[in-house]
């Protein structure tokens, strides 16, 4: 009699976003360079971390959920091991309409890493700032 398990893929365990209490509050935007591969024309938006912004004439919209000044992944566990911007990344969410096209990682230090890939734009971590 086969298990009732087999044939099932195994659950991908979801990566879990810990911001330390040295991070939380002390950064309060990030800045996003947006390329228009067909205008060949970069414009750099000022986000709000934990809101979002409307990238004009584009139907896109960027949210940024959260800001680690030093990016570590420990296991499933994404955190920042300090205050200090020696890794920093953003987690996004890019919308088309009200479509989730994409949601992931942008490193500043590594603009390529699990990029996003538009057809017509192209989204870069250009600047992080900190909380006055």
């Amino acid at each position: 009699m086969p298990s009732p398990h087999e044939g099932v893929a195994p659950k991908k365990k979801e990566s879990v976003v810990v911001v330390p209490d040295s991070v939380k509050g002390k950064w309060k935007a990030v800045k996003i360079a947006v390329t228009d591969k067909t205008a060949n024309k970069e414009t750099v938006y000022t986000v709000n971390i934990g809101s979002s912004l409307t990238v004009p004439d584009s139907g896109l919209t960027i949210a940024v959920d959260a800001f680690l000044p030093h990016f570590t992944m420990d296991g499933t566990t994404l955190t920042s091991q300090s205050n200090e911007p020696k890794n920093p990344a953003a987690q996004i969410r890019i919308l088309e309409g009200n479509k989730e096209q994409f949601k992931g990682w942008l490193f500043s230090l590594y603009p390529t890493t699990h990029s996003f890939s538009h057809p017509k734009y192209g989204f870069t971590l250009v600047d992080f700032i900190p909380a006055s």
